[in-house]
């Protein structure tokens, strides 16, 4: 049986805006009271302003009170078992503990599980942050 995080994250594909690469990207994300939210990529000519399907999801989330992260799910139409970019994956660390769990779409039935933790080792996160303002203190 395929994930429920996974099949929302493939229906949220069809949303996606990618005249350029062509290249379609969705995401399901499960808040800690069980609420889903979903992104897929959209793109603009000037590459570095295109939204990823995580950010979009994370955003959503976010903007509606919501903090605590459950779960995530990436896919993308070619079924290739996409993983978060740096970027997304240092966007979830400000939420979400080493051990969150991402589950990546190899298609059919096939998925593989990272956490957080293991994709992004040594972190930014707040305490880097403080330790660098008392160290130039």
């Amino acid at each position: 049986m395929t994930d429920d995080l996974i099949e929302r994250a493939r229906t949220a594909l069809d949303a996606a805006y990618v005249p350029y690469s062509e290249y379609t990207v969705g995401a399901a994300l499960r808040t800690a009271d069980g609420t889903v939210f979903t992104g897929c990529n959209i793109e603009n000519a000037n590459f570095s302003n295109s939204l990823h399907a995580e950010e979009v999801a994370i955003a959503e989330a976010v903007k509606r009170g919501h903090r605590e992260l459950d779960r995530l799910a990436v896919t993308s139409g070619a079924r290739d078992g996409i993983t978060p970019c740096g970027m997304c994956r240092q966007t979830l660390a400000e939420f979400c503990d080493d051990d969150f769990p991402i589950v990546c779409d190899e298609g059919g039935e096939a998925t593989t599980e990272y956490v957080l933790g293991d994709l992004l080792p040594n972190t930014i996160g707040p305490e880097t942050l403080e330790s660098a303002i008392r160290d130039s203190e």
